[in-house]
This record gives structure tokens, sequence and C-alpha cells, in this order.
């Protein structure tokens, strides 16, 4: 795995409300000053993996070609080796120059005398923040981290999207290393990332953070103009069918009650629970301010809702209408 790796989160809520010898009784500066990013909501990063795609040379090249076609022309690629690379033949000069065919080849091979699975000849990953962020610090933040994590180890290139809103970075990511080592991306080395990413924002003068959303206090929210717009498009047959589930359900009498939502509330008892002891903890250090913004900020806290919830108080508000059904609806991939 690429970088260091944390065995428990930077951030770690539940320690706070503990019981017994291993109970927290202080707060270091870093937590303290996590905590004071939080309750006073600074924007927090994100960092995906794009998991479609990446496995055959055409997916990789359709992507990196993507990756550089806008309307406004073709964007520049930032690589590894600190070269910045433009025109035609980018696609084709970084496949060559990452030796993917032969990886496809050796990977084949592999496939072949194991007699099946699927290796990626790339990672795709997605670093972004909220709208305006200077979208060249995110591109400085996103440079800084790879060279850290990756820098002679794995290969990289990467493009700094402005189109939307939110900057965002995308990043194409060779799965082995020119030392012959696989990287196989978990959780942790997401938390890690999204860690190091909102540090060095920070460094350049940029506030973020990085938290776990239970301890925001959200679940997953559904994103009802994502879902507005991908219907329209037909792009998304699976948001359709669980929002007409949902309005068939409302239009029966009432939604039913979903396994998930019990995992819900008690996730949040243990978040509030957590933080009350926090705020306890940081009284007795002095820090009454900070643990009066905490109390504040678990007031705030909306209820804890499944998904299938939330779409179903959007239709009763009429916060989203659904559309027509169209003739025919097909998913996209790049």
């Amino acid at each position: 795995m690429a970088g260091p790796q944390h065995s428990d989160p930077l951030f770690d809520l539940a320690s706070y409300a503990r019981k017994g010898p291993g109970r927290r009784d202080h707060l270091s500066l870093g937590e303290i000053a996590q905590i004071s990013r939080t309750v006073r909501r600074v924007p927090e990063v994100m960092v995906k993996v794009l998991s479609r795609g990446g496995q055959d040379l055409k997916a990789v090249g359709r992507h990196i070609d993507y990756l550089r076609d806008r309307n406004d022309g073709e964007l520049e690629v930032e690589t590894d080796d600190g070269r910045t690379l433009s025109g035609q033949g980018v696609t084709k000069d970084l496949i060559e120059d990452w030796d993917l065919e032969l990886e496809a080849r050796r990977r084949q091979s592999d496939l072949s005398a194991r007699q099946g699975g699927s290796q990626k000849l790339v990672h795709k990953l997605l670093f972004s923040m909220p709208a305006g962020t200077p979208p060249g610090k995110v591109l400085d933040a996103v440079k800084n981290l790879a060279r850290e994590e990756f820098g002679l180890k794995y290969r990289y290139a990467m493009v700094l999207h402005t189109d939307e809103p939110h900057p965002h970075v995308h990043m194409v990511l060779k799965a082995v290393s020119e030392q012959g080592a696989r990287l196989h991306i978990r959780k942790q080395n997401l938390r890690h990332w999204r860690e190091e990413f909102a540090r060095h924002l920070r460094a350049l003068s940029v506030e973020a953070n990085a938290t776990a959303r239970a301890v925001r206090g959200e679940t997953r929210q559904t994103k009802l103009d994502g879902i507005y717009r991908a219907i329209r498009r037909g792009e998304s047959t699976h948001l359709r069918a669980r929002t007409e589930s949902v309005a068939a359900e409302l239009l029966k009498g009432g939604l039913q009650r979903e396994t998930g939502t019990r995992k819900l509330t008690e996730t949040r008892r243990q978040v509030e629970r957590g933080w009350h002891a926090a705020g306890k903890i940081l009284k007795a250090q002095g820090q009454t301010e900070l643990a009066t913004q905490i109390q504040r900020f678990v007031n705030q806290i909306p209820p804890p809702l499944t998904e299938r919830e939330i779409i179903a108080n959007a239709l009763i508000t009429k916060k989203w209408k659904a559309p027509a059904r169209t003739e025919k609806f097909t998913e996209r991939t790049r």
C-alpha cells in the first residue's frame, strides 16, 4: 500500500465516551483543532475511487480522453515526473510510457493461469472541494499529496476540472508500482488520503477538514437535483426505480420501516454520546467556548434518515417532482 496507514481514524469520536481504563481524559492540540473545524462546519474534502473501467487498454484510453476533452478545448495533463502534456498523442504516450500494454499482457497471462479473476491496469481517483475553493490550490494540494504518497513508486497523471461549481482533480494511478507491487485500495487508504488532502489544503491557507459523515451527523444524502438531471438524460433506471418504489408506498398509505433505520439510530446515539463526552473533556481543559460550540452543533444535527426516507420527504414536500417516463434509459460508463 502507498503511504503510511493509521490503525484508527484521526478523529475517533467514540473513544471520548469510552468507559473503563481506556477512557479518554485529555485531547491533543491536533484533536482540538479538528473538533473546532468540524463544529464550525469547515468545508469537507472528498476523495473517491471511480470503480468502473481501468481493466483494459481501451477503457484506460477512453477515460484519459474524457478527462482532457472539455467544451472549451483539451485540458493539460500533469504527470508524476513533472511534465505538462497537451496536444495530440497524449493518451498514446502515457500508455506507452507506463508500459501498460506489457502490463496488460502480463496480467492476461496471470489470469489465464489462474482461470479467472480481474485486476485493474489503473485506478481512477477523484479529489474534490466545494464551490468557491480556489481551483489552483486544489490542484496544488493534490500534486503535493501525490508526490508524498506515490512518488517514485506508482506512476500517475492528473487533470483539473473547473467546468462544474466544485473544483475537482481526476487522477489516473497505475495499479502496479515500478517495483512490481500491486496497489489494493482499502478503506484505510481513502481515509488516509482524505486526511492528507485536507492537510495539504490547509498548508496552502485553504480551510479544509476530513471527518466521517456520521461524526458530522450526516447520513448519505440523496442529491435531488442530480437524480432529476440523471433521469432527464435517460441515464439512471436504478434511481428512477428507487424513487417510483417510494412513491408507490406513499400512495398505499406510508413508507415501510427499513432494517437500516435501527442501525442509523444507534450510530447517532453513539455519535452524540461521543460529542457530549468530548465537551466534558474540553471543559476540564479550560476550552469552555469550544465545549459550548459542540452543544450547539449537536442540537443542530438533523434526525437520521435513510435514503428512502429522504426521497419520501422530498416527494411529500414537493421539492422534487418525478418526470414523465421516457421510452429508453441507458447506463453510461466512462
